[in-house]
């Protein structure tokens, strides 16, 4: 299989590249505000172990100087590369290796479709870092969440898949790089496989799943149906060695996918 070493300064054509190859990837999400330092060490020792493809940094809260602070110890402990998934303007980061430049288009609110964004652009314009256009789509997981509440819009219910893909065509027809659907921070069901399915069969974009992920079989199922990037969150906080188990999920399918070539 191979093998993207030394390509982090191009996120988005390792993304292309692998998606034409069928190689699904896994991306860790760390929130400096919820994690103390002891925690993070754990998480990039696993992270470096068991083949993690990125690290996604952010939250609805984070503060400067404790994103600096994970940046440099991913910087000093691993060459997994970091990508920031902002919840504010504030969360920009130039250590990163790249920055995912959402447009939150499950919801109505101006602020978070084109606003924030062109607040920062300047400042991303000035800087060195990979900015990605990324379509963000929220999923109704069960459960209130921050992006939810900070953005104050609703997300796509869970069983109105037909909106879900058209809002994900109309984002494929805007020019986005790249499709994101969250569930959201502690969701209580993840994306479903048939809704990944169905979008990931009229889009082209490389897209990315997270949210409510709690065990391999789910991880081995959103794979299954088309995700191409897996983010997992909130369960390794609680328990670091779960990146095994996903890690694993994403393995098998990509072990099937390449006999399949």
């Amino acid at each position: 299989m191979p093998t993207f070493v030394g390509m982090q300064k191009n996120i988005l054509n390792q993304l292309l590249k692998k998606k034409s190859l069928g190689i699904r990837s896994l991306a860790v999400l760390i929130d400096p505000d919820h994690q103390k330092i002891r925690n993070i060490d754990e998480i990039i020792s696993e992270a470096n172990a068991h083949a993690v493809d990125y690290f996604f940094l952010g939250g609805s809260l984070v503060l400067q100087d404790r994103m600096d602070e994970v940046l440099k110890l991913i910087r000093e402990q691993s060459n997994i590369p970091s990508i920031i998934f902002p919840g504010s303007g504030f969360q920009i980061n130039i250590q990163a290796d790249a920055l995912l430049f959402l447009s939150l288009v499950s919801g109505r609110n101006p602020e978070f479709l084109i606003g924030k964004q062109v607040e920062v652009a300047p400042k991303l314009y000035s800087s060195k870092i990979e900015v990605i256009s990324t379509a963000y789509l929220l999923i109704d997981g069960g459960s209130s969440n921050t992006a939810s509440y900070i953005s104050q819009t609703l997300p796509i219910p869970y069983d109105k898949i037909e909106i879900a893909v058209a809002t994900a065509l109309a984002s494929q027809f805007l020019g986005f790089q790249l499709l994101f659907m969250d569930a959201g921070s502690g969701a209580r069901r993840n994306v479903s496989a048939e809704l990944i399915n169905k979008v990931s069969e009229v889009c082209d974009q490389p897209l990315i799943v997270g949210g409510g992920i709690k065990n391999g079989e789910q991880a081995y199922n959103m794979l299954k149906a088309g995700a191409d990037v897996l983010v997992i969150g909130n369960a390794i906080e609680e328990n670091p060695l779960l990146i095994r188990e996903i890690s694993a999920a994403v393995k098998q399918i990509n072990a099937l996918d390449l006999r399949r070539v």
